[in-house]
């Protein structure tokens, strides 16, 4: 006869759905999420361009009517602006200033041959007192530094993806999640000392790696209104502390040091059971499940897994599913490959628009915290549609309405910004929403077996699209 074996929420229904355990659980995961909220955006701060101009130094002598025309006019969004990249060349304008010419009388300023900004830039302060743009000039010629920067992060942890998984079934989900923790913590530390923008590069990509602390199983798991509630949270609270340090050093402290929140966390986190259970440490498992059930005020059994539960999960554990087995199957290809698109399509909408907030019109502090507002109804939509609508209307529905927003904004008139700005915050919340909703959609097209796999081939492919999307807002 064939003994019928439990699977492991069969094993452990006997704590309850949603206990003081569960409920100490996943608000712990949840902060464990908070700083991701600002740490993988920060950047939309620390390397924003303020207006900067060609510096004209004090020693060349010009006059100040010539020094007010030495730099060109351009057309810029419709309108005449002072040029970023040139100005017209010194040895001419210094000749025109002691000769005493006037300008657009004497001489036709625009006729003057122009030059680079060979004496580097100066920028405005109205916003910020430095970013990294202004420290290591990444303008003109070095602007395409800029959207690099931002690639180096995403590829930090698209590298994460591919370890993550491994080193947590090696070394277990809690020293994994802590050990990455203290890597974000660390790295965004040490930017602050960086002397050059390759060095702050190569430490950015050790950031990226960091903050991919999550496992690709567990972040299906715990993938929910509450922890995507706790990134928007932290993703608020980050223009309201840059708002108040204009430095980037200063901003690059106060995100490291919101690392101490993960500091008490070591305490309410404990190691999976589930795991414990695959490596055959039985005692430890049922231990952590006996305090689970005297958190929730219930009486566990005697025996929590017998023998045969033991040994079922330590062959689960020798069985290993690699991408093969969803390529064996035409279905569960077709289906993977249109998944990846389809989260490729989503994360490049999404990390665009959020990337592209310091360009809109007006306060960039502002803009920010709006682009933060605007997750939080998405959120809520997200899961009011995906409890009571199929799954395809969802995923189309929101994807329509990002999209068709975001078309719209080419045709706003440039007199217009607020429109402008409110069109995007709606073109966000749908992407946001389509965002959500995807991970939901995802898990449930693919068979237990393999769903892990399959969501971590998904979310290795939408990596691809972070790296891509910095350099999007400058097409």
């Amino acid at each position: 006869m064939t003994v019928q074996t439990r699977n492991y929420d069969e094993i452990t229904s006997f704590l309850g759905k949603w206990g003081p355990f569960q409920r100490m659980i996943f608000i712990s995961l949840a902060a464990s999420i908070l700083p991701n909220g600002f740490v993988g955006i920060y950047i939309v701060f620390v390397a924003d361009t303020p207006s900067h101009e060609c510096r004209i130094p004090e020693e060349y002598n010009i006059s100040a009517t010539w020094r007010n025309v030495s730099i060109p006019m351009v057309m810029k969004d419709g309108t005449l602006q002072r040029s970023s990249c040139f100005r017209y060349k010194m040895n001419a304008i210094r000749n025109f200033s002691d000769l005493n010419y006037i300008p657009d009388v004497d001489v036709n300023v625009s006729a003057i041959e122009q030059e680079k900004c060979n004496d580097g830039w100066i920028y405005s302060k109205e916003i910020y007192q430095s970013t990294i743009v202004t420290e290591w000039d990444l303008v003109c010629d070095n602007e395409y530094k800029i959207p690099l920067t931002s690639s180096m992060q995403f590829m930090g942890a698209l590298a994460g993806t591919f370890i993550s998984g491994q080193m947590s079934d090696r070394f277990g989900r809690r020293p994994v999640l802590f050990a990455t923790m203290v890597i974000q913590v660390v790295t965004i530390f040490l930017q602050v000392f960086s002397p050059s923008w390759e060095l702050f590069n190569f430490i950015f990509f050790l950031v990226g790696f960091g903050s991919e602390i999550l496992s690709p199983e567990t972040r299906v798991v715990f993938c929910s209104l509450g922890v995507f509630l706790s990134s928007a949270l932290g993703y608020m609270v980050m223009p309201l502390v840059a708002y108040f340090l204009r430095t980037w050093r200063g901003l690059l402290v106060a995100m490291a040091a919101s690392g101490l929140l993960y500091i008490p966390l070591w305490w309410f986190i404990p190691e999976s059971p589930r795991w414990l259970l695959s490596q055959g440490r039985v005692e430890e498992a049922e231990a952590i499940l006996r305090d689970a059930a005297r958190r929730n005020g219930v009486t566990p059994p005697e025996v929590i897994f017998t023998p045969t539960e033991v040994e079922s999960a330590l062959v689960k554990r020798e069985k290993k599913h690699n991408i093969l087995t969803i390529l064996r199957s035409c279905n569960m290809t077709s289906v993977t490959v249109l998944c990846s698109a389809l989260w490729m399509i989503i994360t490049l909408g999404y990390y665009s628009l959020i990337l592209n907030t310091s360009n809109l019109h007006g306060n960039p502090y502002f803009n920010c915290f709006l682009s933060a507002i605007a997750e939080v109804p998405a959120y809520f939509i997200a899961m009011l549609l995906l409890k009571y609508t199929p799954r395809k209307l969802c995923q189309s529905s929101t994807l329509f309405l990002g999209g068709i927003v975001i078309l719209f904004i080419r045709l706003v008139p440039t007199d217009l910004p607020g429109v402008a700005i409110f069109l995007e915050m709606v073109g966000k919340f749908g992407i946001t929403s389509a965002f959500c909703i995807v991970y939901a959609f995802t898990s449930e097209l693919f068979p237990t077996v393999v769903r892990n796999m399959a969501m971590g081939t998904c979310s290795m492919t939408a990596r691809i699209s972070t790296i891509i999307s910095p350099f999007v807002i400058y097409l």
